[in-house]
């Protein structure tokens, strides 16, 4: 399985629902947040082409995107396969 990394803040909806998303699915994934280190969230923007908002999703060091572009993933059957 590939690896998952998902930078998130404390306080994030989004973010809390992109990983119980992943814990649903048995995914493990790194957390990064990036709640009050800038250092680590310029690396976040960097990696994400520009995106600033969290969660920012790395499946296998691609980025996804955000919380709506994993469930979208997953509805479309596409999760499983960006995970093998």
């Amino acid at each position: 399985m590939k690896t998952v990394e998902i930078y998130t803040t404390q306080t994030c909806p989004y973010c809390s629902a992109a990983k119980a998303l992943l814990r649903k699915k048995s995914v493990p994934f790194t957390e990064i947040d990036v709640s009050s280190n800038h250092t680590l969230r310029q690396v976040m923007t960097a990696r994400a082409g520009g995106r600033r908002t969290v969660p920012q999703i790395f499946i296998g060091g691609t980025s996804i995107g955000g919380c709506d572009d994993l469930h979208d993933l997953d509805h479309s059957g596409k999760l499983g396969q960006m995970l093998a």
